[in-house]
């Protein structure tokens, strides 16, 4: 089908017969520029339908994607590149400008081309190369996540791992064809992206926004029938609270999947009465990409109780999941313990760090480092995160590297950062700092320092200065006494 509808992005329309004849060619321009099966390419672009182009090119030449959040800010990005080994990126217009400069400063890369530009549309124009045959086992895509050395960690996805997500969205999801709609409200490189995938494949019509707006999202659902669309918690509680979420068309929308961090079963409730039985809980990691758990459709029915709406439901089909406790031993049902999962869609490991893929994959298992309990029919519940993981708006932040960012402050003693609850965000992230006996230190000289340095969602929302952080006999800080000041605070109407 030719015709059918590919990707609409603001407004131009990519037809199949089209979308195909320009990734082939890019595909083309790519292996004449020297770039040899294997090799990363880094996207780092804003939503854009050249994204999905770029992407399939890659994969047609027998490349691998790096695909990065455009959130990010440039220094974390040079890591990515830096740490992939990448020797081209691909970026748009609102990010050229700020990562032009890494083409002098990373020795791999030879290469930033920006979409929308001439640049990128003369690769459009280069000699169609047929996709190059690969084996299941070979390298697509690698997934950074954010580690707790402070440093993110790329998350090696071949084929066969993406190929099974797919096939797990159509046995647990929903089926798939031409008559589809997927709106893409969220990033791209991301879980918005991800599911991209399934519907591309099966000739569905992709239509991609800027980003999250509500009014964009109504006149979509407007327009469009069959409608699935990703939205993290922070999304969704935005859109059901908004004036216009009861004149949004419902008769239009198939699906919600939702997923990424804690979802508040008032908020959830009211979705549920916006929308109907059409929301899908997604449990996954980089990892292991959206495949792990799900509550289904039908189990968001009015008759579940909170603790069944706290649940992200059973493992997905083909897939393994068990709680088990610091030995690896299976728990009983009911308690608590690091949730591990196996199947065809866990990582291969992680590139260049053999230390963190030793840790993360034991005897064919991926250990999460999410921790939660299994009840009797099998549904698993997170009742925490370990390693102190915050997460904020459906994004992973993770303490340690804000804190080393904080440190480099040379009147800064000591830092410790937690998360606390937020109405809208999920959480939101605290800093404790003890500064240098005499020292003259502010919030604003410590919120500059995070923005030079780090994404601006991952920055402190509250600075906490303290004579000294609690810690045990070893001197291990004590961030549950952290948590329990922030209770304290919070019971007490203070601000935290």
């Amino acid at each position: 089908m030719p015709e059918a509808p590919a990707i609409t992005d603001r407004g131009m329309v990519t037809r199949y017969g089209v979308l195909v004849q320009r990734t082939a060619a890019i595909a083309g321009a790519l292996r004449s520029a020297g770039l040899r099966r294997g090799d990363r390419i880094v996207l780092a672009m804003e939503n854009c339908g050249a994204f999905l182009e770029s992407l399939f090119a890659i994969w047609g030449a027998g490349l691998c994607a790096v695909p990065v959040n455009a959130k990010l800010h440039p220094r974390e990005i040079e890591h990515i590149v830096r740490d992939s080994g990448a020797r081209w990126m691909i970026t748009t217009p609102g990010l050229h400008g700020s990562l032009a400069s890494l083409l002098d400063e990373v020795e791999t890369l030879e290469h930033i081309v920006c979409a929308g530009t001439d640049d990128f549309e003369q690769l459009t124009r280069a000699d169609p190369l047929a996709p190059v045959e690969v084996a299941p086992t070979e390298r697509a895509w690698i997934f950074y996540t954010s580690g707790t050395t402070g440093r993110p960690k790329g998350a090696i996805l071949s084929h066969r791992n993406l190929l099974f997500m797919c096939h797990a969205y159509y046995a647990d999801v929903d089926p798939v064809d031409e008559r589809d709609v997927k709106l893409h409200t969220g990033p791209l490189s991301h879980a918005s992206g991800l599911f991209a995938l399934p519907h591309m494949l099966r000739g569905a019509h992709q239509v991609v926004l800027p980003g999250f707006d509500v009014g964009a999202i109504a006149d979509a659902l407007d327009n469009y029938d069959r409608v699935t669309m990703f939205a993290a918690p922070t999304m969704l509680t935005r859109l059901v609270h908004s004036p216009i979420a009861e004149h949004l068309r419902t008769e239009g929308l198939k699906t919600i999947y939702y997923g990424g961090g804690p979802m508040y079963v008032a908020d959830l409730r009211r979705a549920l009465d916006l929308f109907g039985p059409r929301l899908f809980q997604i449990y996954g990691q980089g990892e292991s990409p959206m495949t792990i758990t799900g509550l289904e459709q039908r189990m968001h029915g009015t008759g579940l109780g909170e603790d069944d709406l706290r649940s992200c439901g059973p493992p997905r089909t083909g897939v393994d999941v068990r709680v088990v406790d610091d030995e690896g031993q299976a728990l009983p049902d009911g308690e608590v313990g690091e949730i591990i999962t196996r199947s065809d869609c866990v990582m291969e490991g992680y590139w260049n760090n053999p230390e963190a893929t030793a840790s993360a994959l034991r005897d064919g298992w991926l250990y999460t480092g999410d921790v939660g309990s299994m009840d009797r029919r099998g549904f698993l519940t997170l009742r925490d995160r370990s390693k102190d993981m915050i997460i904020s708006g459906g994004s992973n932040i993770y303490p340690r590297e804000i804190e080393e960012v904080l440190l480099r402050h040379p009147d800064l003693v000591e830092a410790s950062v937690v998360g606390q609850p937020h109405p809208e965000w999920g959480e939101e992230v605290v800093a404790f700092v003890v500064a240098r006996e005499d020292a003259v230190l502010n919030s604003q000289d410590l919120d500059q320092l995070c923005l030079s340095n780090i994404a601006r969602f991952k920055r402190p929302k509250h600075y906490r200065f303290l004579e000294n952080l609690p810690k045990n006999a070893y001197g291990k800080i004590l961030k549950t006494e952290l948590r329990a000041m922030l209770e304290a605070s919070r019971g007490e109407g203070t601000d935290a």
